[in-house]
């Protein structure tokens, strides 16, 4: 396993950001728009939910790895660095879930 696939991904997916739609898969949904791209991060995290209700494993890492790939490509297409979700768990690690969304001022 590579420690650095996140980085490698990231910069396939900013690569393909100003590619000809037909190219590839990526430049079509980042031609298609954010509501295209939202529409698929959603049907991915469905497709998770119920590859876990269903207690598949192996579809459970299929599907979580569907589920990533189409947030990436939505964090990229909207100019998020994936790194600064990385120093977001980073910050986070450690804290109390508790102690962490109290201090976002959330119940």
């Amino acid at each position: 396993m590579s420690d650095d696939i996140l980085a490698r991904l990231t910069a396939v997916l900013q690569q393909r950001r100003d590619a000809d739609p037909a190219s590839s898969y990526v430049a079509g949904l980042y031609h298609k728009g954010l509501d295209t791209i939202l529409k698929k991060v959603g049907e991915e995290a469905t497709e998770t939910v119920i590859a876990a209700k269903g207690g598949d494993t192996d579809q459970l890492v299929y599907e979580t790895a569907d589920l990533w790939f189409h947030t990436l490509v939505l964090l990229v297409h909207e100019g998020v660095d994936p790194a600064r979700v990385l120093q977001e768990l980073e910050r986070r690690f450690g804290l109390s879930g508790l102690d962490e969304k109290a201090a976002r001022g959330r119940s």
